[in-house]
Formats: C-alpha cells, structure tokens, sequence
C-alpha cells in the first residue's frame, strides 16, 4: 500500500457478500474482476441494494464509489449470466 493509499479513504465493497476494502475512488470493471477473483471474460452486475435493480457493467466503464461503510446508497456486486 502506498502512502497516498494510507491517507486516502478507504471505500468498502460487498462483493458477492464479501467485504473488499479499496483505496480509489473509482473501479474499473477489469480491477473489479481481479479483486473479486473471477475470470477475464465474467460478465459483472452491480446491484442497487434500496431498488434491487441489476445493471450489468459494460467494458470501458468506471465505477464512481463513496467512502466508508453504511452509507449513502447501497450496492452490492455479483456475477451476470454468461
């Protein structure tokens, strides 16, 4: 971890229900894979906790995160169909 890491917030992911920290403000969908351990071609979701609604996340794309744990919307994110 990098000093900038160090002092920057720390954004928690529930990925599949598992608790992942991250230090950035965004995520790529390629980092999302590698930190939740699946396979290049893993089609991802991402799911709004408050609607239930799914939205696959389309190569290219960046996620925007907020920090901390509990607050403002939740999501979660989970492997789409292939």
């Amino acid at each position: 971890m990098t000093a900038q890491h160090a002092q920057g917030p720390t954004y928690r992911l529930d990925i599949e229900g598992s608790d992942k920290e991250w230090h950035e403000a965004t995520i790529t969908l390629p980092e999302l894979r590698d930190l939740a351990g699946w396979p290049v071609d893993q089609q991802v979701v991402i799911v709004d906790l408050a609607t239930n609604l799914e939205t696959a996340i389309v190569e290219g794309a960046t996620v925007e995160l907020k920090p901390g744990h509990g607050f403002g919307r939740k999501f979660t994110f989970k492997r789409g169909a292939q």
